[in-house]
């Protein structure tokens, strides 16, 4: 299809800092900012494109959607913070990510009229056909 996938080179590495921290046991508070690709599913059908983007821990008000020169962009940022609280301990992760998806649409996608619904963390976006003229019948004289 036409859906590019946005490639992290740093996500391994990040991969590997987490495990690295697993096994030392490493418990202090951590606060990052760092990207992630959320999980996309695509269809499509006679009426349209369809997108259903996986974005847990997103709040809609962190979700920004646009279109420009025949690219669908749907970026945004993730806040999540986790207090653990103990008899001697307080225990704070917090994460930030930010991610930013790219969709080259096809010529016959009617950007005026793309409809998008957030819920239960899914960002889910409806891309409609433009609708083909009628053909006309031309007179010969």
């Amino acid at each position: 299809m036409m859906w590019p996938t946005v490639f992290d080179p740093f996500k391994e590495l990040q991969d590997i800092e987490r495990r690295i921290g697993a096994v030392l046991n490493v418990n202090r508070p951590v606060q990052k900012v760092e990207s992630f690709t959320p999980a996309v599913n695509e269809r499509v059908d006679d009426k349209g494109y369809y997108l259903e983007i996986d974005l847990p821990g997103v709040k809609k008000e962190n979700i920004d959607i646009s279109v420009n020169d025949g690219v669908l962009v749907v970026s945004g940022e993730r806040k999540l913070e986790k207090k653990e609280e103990g008899p001697n301990y307080t225990r704070i992760e917090s994460f930030f990510g930010r991610f930013e998806r790219a969709f080259k649409l096809p010529a016959d996608a009617d950007t005026d009229n793309i409809d998008a619904k957030y819920e239960d963390g899914v960002l889910k976006i409806f891309i409609p056909k433009k609708q083909k003229p009628a053909g006309k019948k031309i007179e010969v004289k």
